[in-house]
């Protein structure tokens, strides 16, 4: 019986510099790399997979310390935007050498980290790129300013900076509780087991480093590390005007709101919007088959 309802996918890994990442790898074709951000993993993808294996070659990696991939302590993986971003070159760079992914027509698919992840990589690599789908994410700069807006800023402080976050984070699980839960994370209850399987991979204590890594790792202002990285998606995301973009976008985000939203429809005047007042950050969970058969439209369209 498979331990992950929805997700009946084989495992793959790739080893780098001692650690194993996993992904997922299901069907031919045009390549669709699926990425996702904190605290989820790939499970998060399952139904887009399933949707699109048929005709796409469907790629969903686990970052290295989440889902089913290796879980070094704070001393073993540097837990950076710019560590990610390498790993996940190093990936692609295996699947198009060694796998036989075709080396252009790349789909990216984001959500939350997953956006300046991969628009990071695209940077790198902007002719593999033919098409983005864009999930409530960001990469480019907060359009609040260099400041968390003030409902968050409490909270985040304290997450991101203080023992009783680390304890929060490392001892209960608090983060990855709390976002597979209405109001946060979601706006409809998610089934039980569907949950679970979201929370699996930090059910042990050791394993929910890079959850808080991540959260540290927010760039907000000149300075802080990962700053560069994302000045320098944000400006690269003009290169990728021309191409077809899908927004699939849920409103009742607490963190990714709709300025947020109206940043990435500034960027691409020629999006195609479908915006959900009933959906929350995990918008997949929230919207089911109505934004999967977007999706697989958009997908299937002739250019």
């Amino acid at each position: 019986m498979n331990r992950f309802p929805g997700y009946p996918f084989e495992s793959h890994w790739f080893g780098r510099n001692g650690l194993r990442l996993h992904y997922v790898d299901e069907g031919a074709g045009p390549p669709v790399l699926f990425l996702h951000g904190n605290p989820s993993w790939s499970y998060m993808w399952r139904y887009p997979v399933l949707a699109l294996r048929d005709r796409f070659r469907c790629i969903a990696p686990d970052h290295i310390g989440m889902g089913l991939s290796d879980k070094p302590d704070a001393d073993g993986y540097a837990c950076t935007l710019a560590s990610r971003v390498d790993d996940l070159d190093a990936l692609t760079e295996h699947l198009i050498g060694a796998c036989g992914v075709p080396e252009r027509g790349w789909t990216l698919v984001l959500h939350d980290w997953g956006g300046p992840i991969g628009m990071a990589w695209a940077a790198r690599h902007p002719e593999r790129v033919a098409r983005l789908v864009v999930l409530n994410t960001a990469a480019f700069p907060n359009p609040h300013g260099q400041r968390v807006r003030r409902p968050l800023r409490l909270p985040f402080w304290i997450l991101r900076e203080t023992r009783l976050g680390e304890r929060l984070f490392l001892r209960h699980n608090a983060f990855a509780r709390l976002a597979t839960l209405p109001p946060l994370g979601v706006r409809r209850p998610m089934p039980r087991a569907v949950r679970a399987a979201f929370l699996a991979p930090t059910a042990d204590p050791a394993n929910r480093v890079a959850v808080r890594r991540f959260v540290q790792d927010v760039p907000l202002r000149l300075g802080d590390p990962a700053w560069p990285l994302l000045h320098d998606a944000a400006e690269s995301l003009e290169r990728f005007a021309h191409l077809p973009v899908l927004i699939g976008w849920g409103l009742r985000d607490v963190v990714l709101d709709r300025a947020m939203l109206d940043e990435w429809l500034r960027r691409f005047p020629g999006a195609r919007a479908c915006v959900y007042p009933d959906a929350g950050h995990y918008v997949l969970e929230d919207t089911g088959y109505r934004f999967l058969t977007e999706l697989r439209n958009f997908m299937c369209e002739r250019r």
